[in-house]
């Protein structure tokens, strides 16, 4: 006789699956399940992946839209484990899309932008900028309080093959992008601690053999906001 296998349990609880609201939050404070999302809980002992904070995510994302946006700035880093969850999601938009059916998807802030062709990867069923463009679009458009700590966390994880020196070449590489400035000068502040020798000249970092145009292009982020 087969010896029957434990109960599987879900690793990732929210509102309706398969509890209710009040529920999930009368186990949570019973210690049963631990709260790691807005409306996502797990079981105390699971260690919470990038995938389960996709899923956590994608499921306040409305199914319609879901295929149509990208997470992104600091929610990504969030999914990414590299800062705390924001208070609402931040969306991406593919300028290419129409962004005018999305303007009443509640808890969130969209953005419309050019996405290029590695800019984007699937993580837990939702679509997510690739963590180099997260690296960007945090220098370049979160205040910095906010964007330091994060970017920091994206440079210190070596799975997410983000790298200072790539990362100053793709910011200087935009063009007429806004606010560069102020994104070197947030990457400079992490500099010393991150880069073996001494802090980065962010002044003189891209040679003229860098070919920064190339650069650009094959980093995939020749193509950031639009601003008006």
């Amino acid at each position: 006789m087969a010896t029957p296998s434990p109960p599987q349990h879900p690793d990732l609880y929210s509102p309706g699956r398969p509890f209710s609201w009040p529920e999930l939050q009368a186990l949570a404070a019973d210690g049963v399940l631990t709260r790691f999302h807005q409306h996502g809980y797990a079981l105390p002992d699971l260690q919470v992946s990038a995938q389960l904070r996709a899923r956590a995510a994608a499921n306040a994302v409305p199914a319609q839209v879901r295929q149509r946006v990208v997470a992104g700035r600091m929610t990504a880093a969030w999914i990414y484990g590299c800062a705390e969850e924001p208070d609402k999601l931040a969306l991406l938009v593919d300028a290419t899309r129409r962004i005018s059916s999305l303007r009443s998807t509640r808890g969130c802030t969209l953005h419309e932008v050019r996405l290029g062709p590695f800019d984007v990867v699937s993580i837990g069923g939702l679509m997510v900028s690739s963590p180099l463009r997260t690296a960007v679009d945090i220098a370049l458009h979160v205040e910095a309080h906010r964007a330091v700590p994060a970017l920091a966390g994206l440079l210190a994880r070596p799975e997410q093959d983000v790298r200072l020196r790539l990362l100053v070449l793709a910011i200087e590489a935009t063009p007429r992008v806004p606010h560069k400035r102020a994104a070197l000068e947030k990457l400079a502040l992490l500099a010393p601690a991150l880069v073996a020798g001494g802090p980065v000249d962010v002044e003189h970092s891209v040679d003229a053999s860098d070919g920064a145009e190339d650069v650009a292009e094959v980093l995939g982020v020749t193509h950031l906001e639009r601003e008006p």
